[in-house]
C-alpha cells in the first residue's frame, strides 16, 4: 500500500513538474504571438507619422526647392506631376512648367490674359508673349478679340499643338451654345480650341456645358471648364453634368485669396486658374506697392509682380496676367529661378482682405 502511495505521489509530482515546465513556455509563446504585432504597430506608427510629417514638409517647400536647385545646378531631380489636391502636393511640374489636366492634356502654368486688348494691340501683345516663351493665351467672346488672338497664333510660326488657347462662352450665348461654339472656332481659326469655359453662371449654363461636352466628343474642343464658379455654385452644378471640369478660373490675388475655395476645387481634381492675379485695373499700383510684398521682392531681387505670380504658382494656381507692354510680359515669365519661403508665403497669406475687385 505504501508502495502504491509512493507511486501515486511520484506520478503526481511528475505531472506537476511537467505542467510547471510547459506553462511558462506556452504563456510566453502566447504573449509573443499576441504582442508581436502590437509591438510592430507601435514601432511603425511613429515611423509612419514621421513619414507623413516629412512628406507634408516636403510638399510645402521641398518640391519647389528641388526645382530651384535643378535650375541652379542643372541636376535632373524628380518633380511633382499631376494629380493631388493642394493639401497633398502641388500638382504643377515646375520643370516643364505645365500641369496635367484631368482630361489628359498638359497645360502651361503661366500665360497671358487678353482682357481689354483688342485689334493690333492684342495681336502685338500675343506675339510678344509667344516670342517670350508664353504658350498659354486666354481670351473670351466678351473680350471681342478672338480674331486677333487667332491671327497672332497662326502667324507665330510656332506649331499649333505647342500653344494652348482658352476661350469662353458668355451667358447671352447659352441659349444657342452650338452656334456659339462654331462662332468661336470660326473667329479663332486655329483648327481646334484647347479649353472652353463658361464665363460665369447664368440661365441655361447646364445645357451650354452639355453642348461643350458634345463638342469635345466631336474633336472641336479638347478640354472644358468653368469661370467664376465657387463652392456653392459647383455643388449645385456638377451633379447635372457628365464631365468634370478640367479647369475653374476665378479672381485670385493677395487681397482676395480664396483660401477655402482653392483646396475644395483642387480636391475635386480640377486645376485652378487665377484672373486679376495682380489685383486688376485700378488696384494694381496699390497691390504692387504693398510693403510686405515689396520687402519680399527686394530680398529676392525680383519685382513685386513676380513675387505675387510666384506666390500663386506655389499655391497651385495657374496665372494669366494681362499686359500690352513687352517688357512686362517678359518679366511675368521669369518666375522659375527663385522660390518663396514658407514664412514669406505666410506673410502674403496674411494680406487677405476678402476684397473682390470685380462683380462676378
Amino acid at each position: 500500500m505504501k508502495r502504491l502511495a509512493d507511486g501515486v505521489a511520484v506520478l503526481l509530482l511528475a505531472v506537476l513538474l511537467s505542467a510547471c515546465g510547459s506553462q511558462p513556455e506556452q504563456a510566453y509563446g502566447g504573449q509573443t504571438e499576441s504582442l508581436k504585432p502590437t509591438g510592430q504597430a507601435e514601432a511603425s506608427q511613429p515611423e509612419a507619422e514621421e513619414s507623413v510629417g516629412e512628406s507634408a514638409e516636403q510638399n510645402s517647400s521641398g518640391n519647389e526647392k528641388t526645382v530651384e536647385n535643378n535650375f541652379a545646378d542643372g541636376e535632373d531631380t524628380e518633380k511633382p506631376k499631376g494629380g493631388g489636391s493642394v493639401a497633398e502636393e502641388n500638382p504643377f511640374d515646375f520643370e516643364t512648367k505645365t500641369v496635367t489636366l484631368n482630361s489628359g492634356y498638359e497645360m502651361p502654368i503661366y500665360g497671358l490674359g487678353t482682357y481689354s486688348l483688342t485689334g493690333k494691340t492684342c495681336v502685338d501683345s500675343v506675339t510678344a508673349a509667344l516670342n517670350s516663351g508664353v504658350r498659354l493665351i486666354d481670351t473670351a467672346y466678351m473680350y471681342h478679340n478672338e480674331e486677333s488672338v487667332g491671327e497672332a497664333v497662326r502667324n507665330s510660326g510656332i506649331p499649333r499643338e505647342e500653344i494652348f488657347v482658352i476661350t469662353k462662352l458668355y451667358p447671352n450665348q447659352f441659349s444657342d451654345p452650338e452656334a456659339a461654339i462654331e462662332e468661336a472656332l470660326e473667329k479663332l481659326d486655329v483648327s481646334y480650341i484647347d479649353m472652353m469655359l463658361l464665363h460665369h453662371p447664368g440661365a441655361g449654363d447646364v445645357d451650354a456645358y452639355l453642348a461643350m461636352e458634345k463638342a469635345v466628343e466631336e474633336g472641336k474642343i479638347r478640354s472644358i471648364g468653368l469661370s467664376n464658379w465657387y463652392v456653392e455654385e459647383l455643388e449645385a452644378f456638377l451633379p447635372q453634368v457628365n464631365v468634370t471640369p478640367a479647369l475653374v478660373q476665378n479672381e485670385i490675388h493677395p487681397y482676395y485669396q480664396e483660401n477655402d475655395v482653392i483646396p475644395y476645387i483642387q480636391g475635386l481634381g480640377i486645376v485652378v486658374q487665377g484672373w486679376y492675379p495682380l489685383g486688376g485695373r485700378g488696384y494694381t499700383a496699390e497691390l504692387l506697392g504693398n510693403e510686405v510684398i515689396s520687402e519680399i521682392a527686394r530680398a529676392h531681387g525680383k519685382s513685386s509682380a513676380q513675387v505675387i505670380l510666384r506666390w500663386n504658382l506655389q499655391k497651385g494656381v495657374v496665372v494669366i496676367p494681362g499686359s500690352s507692354n513687352p517688357d512686362h510680359i517678359r518679366e511675368n515669365t521669369e518666375l522659375f529661378d527663385f522660390e518663396l519661403t514658407e514664412e514669406e508665403m505666410e506673410r502674403i497669406h496674411g494680406l487677405d482682405r476678402n476684397e473682390k475687385h470685380d462683380w462676378y
